[in-house]
């Protein structure tokens, strides 16, 4: 192109430039939006209750997390483990997780911040207390631990450490000035400490002293089960109030039809749960009433 002589070469730009946004405004064309990004799964997080340590949880229930994952569209569940009792309740009081499976007592604490209930989480039949001795304890009667040294995973247990409790009570114990209550932090030390010979007795649950009993057999091979309380209402599934409806529904139907296919009932059993059942919050009023008998009897749930 040349340029006429003397007329200065940014002019002729600038007029050109000026020409062209004139045809523009003239000749619409196709307006073009920007790309959109790909469409991505949303992530929701899934806190377990300290039933095992972090290691052992996950061994438990990522193939859970996986299975649902295969089969949820939109959606990516993460698993979240906690290090004790005291930190997976503050992550239901801080609302973090979008999902939890906390155990009865805990279900009452995450309906008060914005959680409900989708699914009970194995069979009311299975959750009951235990205590877990050593076979040379030479225990016959509760009544034999006054003054002695009992263990339990943390006070807001209730399977392992309320139940237990009452049942203690109700055999004449004043918990509070009869016993020594050692809270160790988990279900499984709860155990150990019998072991070791740290406590003359544990409590626990039926599905931590299965896996106990095959992780550390040698150990296992030397406690038995002494006493058991009555059974109460299972561990819940809970779902965030945000979470959208169409993927809680989601998540219930992929859980409560978990135990009808075979891959289904090996993820099941790797969690020592024999399935999942339909359940609201209203089918834990139960231990709302419960609990309050407890802490009339006893003491606040809270504390030791």
């Amino acid at each position: 192109m040349r340029v006429a002589h003397g007329f200065p070469f940014f002019l002729l730009l600038l007029s050109l430039g000026s020409a062209g946004c004139d045809r523009a405004a003239q000749e619409p064309g196709p307006q073009y939006l920007p790309a959109r990004p790909p469409t991505q799964s949303l992530v929701y997080v899934l806190a377990v209750h300290p039933l095992y340590n972090p290691k052992k949880l996950h061994t438990s229930y990522q193939p859970l997390v996986d299975y649902l994952n295969r089969r949820l569209s939109g959606m990516r569940l993460e698993l979240e483990a906690s290090r004790d009792y005291g930190h997976f309740e503050s992550k239901i009081q801080a609302r973090s997780p979008h999902l939890l499976l906390p155990n009865p007592w805990q279900t009452l604490q995450a309906m008060q911040v914005g959680y409900g209930v989708i699914a009970q989480a194995g069979d009311p039949e299975d959750f009951k207390g235990i205590f877990i001795v050593r076979r040379d304890s030479g225990l016959n009667n509760p009544s034999e631990l006054k003054g002695k040294a009992v263990s339990y995973p943390a006070p807001t247990a209730l399977a392992a450490c309320i139940m237990p409790q009452y049942f203690l009570h109700q055999q004449g114990l004043n918990i509070n000035t009869e016993l020594q209550n050692r809270y160790v932090g988990s279900q499984e030390s709860s155990i150990m400490n019998v072991a070791l010979r740290q406590t003359v007795a544990g409590a626990t649950w039926p599905p931590p002293w299965r896996a106990f009993q095959m992780d550390h057999p040698r150990e296992a091979s030397e406690l038995k089960v002494l006493w058991e309380t009555p059974s109460l209402i299972n561990n819940s599934v809970m779902v965030r109030e945000d979470v959208p409806p169409d993927m809680r529904e989601a998540i219930r139907t992929a859980l409560v039809y978990l135990h009808e296919s075979e891959e289904g009932r090996a993820v099941l059993a790797g969690m020592e749960t024999r399935r999942f059942h339909p359940a609201s919050d209203r089918d834990y009023d139960v231990v709302r009433s419960y609990v309050a008998r407890f802490e009339k009897a006893v003491r606040p749930v809270k504390g030791p």
